[in-house]
């Protein structure tokens, strides 16, 4: 087997929380603890699985990195959360598969994923970034809105085993 010959991108911050790219084994852990948690915390069934799969094995397979990143966070040498920008095309960009382990939420992690997201985007000249979330996930809206994003829509969807409000949150770049 051949080494990879790139070394992931790592950031620490102040508290030992470390920011760094992919690596081997991430796409699948992504997978597996948003499958895990949203059913633990939400009641989602299996196919919340295929849901973060499907896109993410897409995003993996066709990953450009001139337009596209995605942010592991470790603490003491475990992953506590993730978040992706993907190139949805015509200048608009994706934020998908944020998500923070619930013993390190508070930290102020999904918020720095989130503003790394920004200003990535910012440096890659989108000119917008949307993402779809739940109306119920109040912790994460915070964080949206603290970052400027706006919710746009809103649809009642029967999903994941579950009938739910997803909400559509845009932030302009071009402002």
């Amino acid at each position: 087997m051949k080494p990879n010959p790139t070394k992931p991108e790592i950031n620490t911050d102040r508290a030992g929380v470390v920011y760094r790219s992919r690596k081997s084994g991430d796409i699948g852990h992504i997978v597996c603890r948003h499958g895990v948690l949203y059913a633990q915390e939400y009641g989602f069934d299996e196919t919340f699985d295929l849901y973060v799969g499907k896109p993410l094995i897409a995003f993996a397979e066709n990953f450009d990195p001139t337009k596209e990143n995605l942010w592991m966070v470790e603490r003491d040498g475990q992953i506590v959360g993730s978040m992706a920008i993907v190139n949805a095309g015509n200048g608009l960009a994706q934020l998908r598969w944020l998500l923070v382990e619930p013993d390190t939420r508070g930290l102020g992690i999904g918020q720095s994923l989130v503003d790394k997201g920004v200003a990535f985007c910012r440096a890659k000249k989108y000119d917008s970034i949307f993402l779809w979330t739940i109306d119920y996930l109040a912790a994460a809206k915070k964080i949206y809105m603290n970052a400027g994003f706006r919710k746009t829509d809103q649809k009642a969807s029967q999903v994941w085993g579950q009938t739910l409000t997803e909400e559509c949150w845009e932030l302009d770049l071009q402002l």
